[in-house]
C-alpha cells in the first residue's frame, strides 16, 4: 500500500512488513480518515496471484497496522465501512484460487474487527466479489456472488452446472438477504459481476456482468492456447440497469463486437464499474481499457492515453470531471 500527500506527485510505501503484501482492497472510514482498512489477497486472480492473510487496520492514518483476523479468506475484493460508525465494517471474501474452501462469503464486524460474523454464505465454491452500500440507507447493501474455481492449465471459467453467481440484497444490515436477479441471464451464464449505485438516484443500480452466453461458435478445428478444442466466443462485457432497487433488471448495452472486446476472454480479471455521482445515466466500465457511456450503457467511447488493463476508478463526488484511475501501468489522474 502506498500513500501520497501531494495528490499523486510522489508516493511512500506504508504497508511492507505484513504476512502478505498482495492487496485486494484499501478503504478509509468515511467518518474518520485516520481509520484505514487493508484487505490482503488480490481478487483479480491471474498469472502470478499471491494469497492474502486477512485484514489489517490502522487508526493513525497508515503509520501502523494491526492484523484483525480473517486469515483464511485468501482474496478480499471489497471492504465497506459504515458512514457514521467506523466500528461497523463489511468484508467481501471471494475465496482461494485453486481449491474449495469454507471461508468464502461476506463478513461483518460491529466492534471494529475484534470479532466477525459471516452474514452471507452460499457454498465452498462461491464467494462475494463485489459489495455496494446505499448512500443514504446504510442498512441496504447489494452483494455480487461469484462461483469460481481454477483448474490447472485453465482460467476460472463457468461450468454448465454452475448456479451460484448472482446479486443479493439486504435491507436489514445483513441479517437477511434476498436474491435480486430478475432480468439477468440464466445462472449458468453469469460470470463475475461488478456493481454500483447512482448517488444522485439510489434506486438506480448497475450490474456489469461477464456474460457466458454464446455470441458465435468457434470455427471448426479451432484450438485454444493449450491446444484444446476452442469453445464459442462468449458475449462477455454486458451492462444491466435496475430502476427499482434491484427488483428487476434490463440490459442497456448492445451485443456488439465492441462490447465483446472490452474484456476479451478475461472478464474474470476485471469486473469493475462506476456510476457518475451526479448523473445516473453516465457510467464507466473497466476492462482492457477505460470506457465511458453517457446513455446508460447503450454506446461507449474509450478514454485514451493510459496503460491497458483497468481495475479501479474514483470519481470526485463534488466534481465529476475529476477521475483517478488505476491500471496495470499505475495511477492516472
Amino acid at each position: 500500500v502506498w500513500r501520497s500527500r501531494n495528490e499523486g506527485v510522489s508516493w511512500e510505501p506504508i504497508f511492507e512488513q505484513a504476512a502478505s503484501t498482495s492487496i485486494g482492497e484499501v478503504t478509509i472510514a468515511p467518518s474518520n480518515q485516520d481509520i484505514l482498512w487493508v484487505g490482503t489477497g488480490e481478487a483479480n486472480i491471474f498469472r502470478s496471484s499471491m494469497a492474502g492473510a486477512g485484514v489489517y487496520k490502522s487508526v493513525d492514518g497508515g503509520e501502523s497496522f494491526e492484523h484483525m483476523g480473517l486469515a483464511g479468506t485468501h482474496t478480499i475484493p471489497r471492504i465497506i465501512v459504515h458512514p457514521t460508525n467506523p466500528n461497523v465494517v463489511y468484508v467481501a471474501a471471494s475465496g482461494r484460487e485453486w481449491t474449495h474452501d469454507e471461508y468464502r462469503g461476506l463478513y461483518k464486524t460491529t466492534d471494529g474487527g475484534e470479532s466477525w460474523e459471516r452474514v452471507l454464505f452460499l457454498t465452498d465454491q462461491t464467494g462475494v466479489i463485489d459489495l455496494v452500500m446505499h448512500p443514504t440507507d446504510s442498512n441496504t447493501l447489494y452483494a455480487a456472488t461469484w462461483q469460481r474455481i481454477r483448474d490447472r492449465w485453465n482460467d476460472p471459467r463457468n461450468e454448465a452446472t454452475y448456479g451460484g453467481s448472482g446479486i443479493y440484497k439486504t435491507t436489514d444490515a445483513g441479517a437477511s438477504w434476498t436474491q435480486v436477479n430478475d432480468g439477468l441471464p440464466e445462472p449458468r451464464y453469469r460470470g463475475r459481476i461488478g456493481l454500483d449505485i447512482a448517488r444522485s438516484n439510489p434506486e438506480v443500480v448497475y450490474a456489469f456482468l461477464d456474460n457466458y452466453e454464446a455470441a458465435r461458435e468457434a470455427p471448426e478445428g479451432a484450438t485454444d492456447a493449450y491446444g484444446r478444442p476452442r469453445g464459442p466466443t462468449i458475449r462477455g462485457a454486458t451492462v444491466f440497469r435496475s430502476d427499482n432497487g434491484g427488483e428487476s433488471w434490463r440490459r442497456t448495452s448492445e451485443y456488439t463486437r465492441q462490447m465483446e472486446g472490452m474484456s476479451g476472454t478475461y472478464g474474470w480479471v476485471f469486473g469493475q464499474m462506476r456510476v457518475d455521482p451526479n448523473d445516473e445515466d453516465k457510467i464507466y466500465v473497466m476492462g482492457l481499457g477505460l470506457n465511458v457511456s453517457e446513455d446508460q450503457g447503450r454506446t461507449f467511447r474509450s478514454l485514451r492515453g493510459m496503460h491497458g488493463d483497468h481495475h479501479g476508478l474514483w470519481i470526485d463526488p463534488s466534481n465529476s470531471d475529476y477521475l483517478v484511475n488505476v491500471n496495470d501501468g499505475g495511477v492516472a489522474i
